[in-house]
């Protein structure tokens, strides 16, 4: 295990971007588990913490596995070789498109605020507890770009080199307190990994905003 809990990991990655004297205007967590992170990133770095809400577009038959993702605005990846090479079929995959957009939009009505920032011009640091395929993360990028973000940097405490080197293509930074040639999955990093209630996220951002 590398990291206590999503909330010792995010100290410890704050740490991290602030010795490195990242500057950003805005910190942005993926849900669920992403925002636990992101919040202790914010404190560290004494800015503002929002929400960019994605959703993983996984394998009908192993949803655990990524074929894709989607982010609020629409935006939708889909890896077409991983689908191909599974047998995965459009009209399958489609069904499981549409689930989680359903599950995006829930998302956004629990965890959007009134008074949310926008994004037009300002530098952005999106934030998860880990990087596996970095599928989530980078339509999480595009979805930033697409809102005119300025700069969008990518930060978790642990990576893969596949999901780096997939979010170097696109994102101005990705940085990880762990980048591990061999990474597992994500929870492998963590002494507890419990799974974030939709409640928790809302805390958060109602008290770390």
């Amino acid at each position: 295990m590398t990291f206590a809990s999503r909330q010792e990991a995010g100290q410890r990655l704050g740490q991290y971007l602030s010795q490195l004297n990242l500057e950003t205007d805005l910190v942005l967590g993926l849900p669920r588990g992403g925002v636990i992170v992101a919040a202790e990133v914010a404190k560290v770095l004494a800015r503002p913490l929002d929400v960019l809400v994605v959703r993983k577009i996984g394998h009908p038959w192993h949803r655990e596995f990524a074929v894709g993702a989607m982010a609020e605005d629409g935006t939708v990846i889909v890896d077409d070789e991983a689908a191909q090479r599974t047998g995965v079929q459009p009209a399958d995959l489609q069904e499981v498109i549409a689930e989680e957009r359903r599950r995006l939009m829930e998302y956004r009505a629990k965890f959007h605020r009134p008074d949310r920032p926008e994004l037009n011009g300002r530098s952005v640091l999106i934030v998860d507890d880990g990087l596996a395929t970095g599928a989530t993360a980078e339509v999480a990028v595009r979805a930033a770009k697409a809102q005119n973000a300025r700069a969008v940097a990518v930060a978790a405490p642990v990576a893969s080199e596949t999901a780096v080197e997939r979010l170097a293509k696109l994102a101005s930074q990705v940085l990880a307190v762990l980048i591990d040639p061999e990474f597992d999955a994500v929870g492998r990093y963590y002494a507890s990994f419990p799974q974030t209630t939709d409640a928790e996220v809302q805390q958060i951002l109602a008290t770390g905003a």
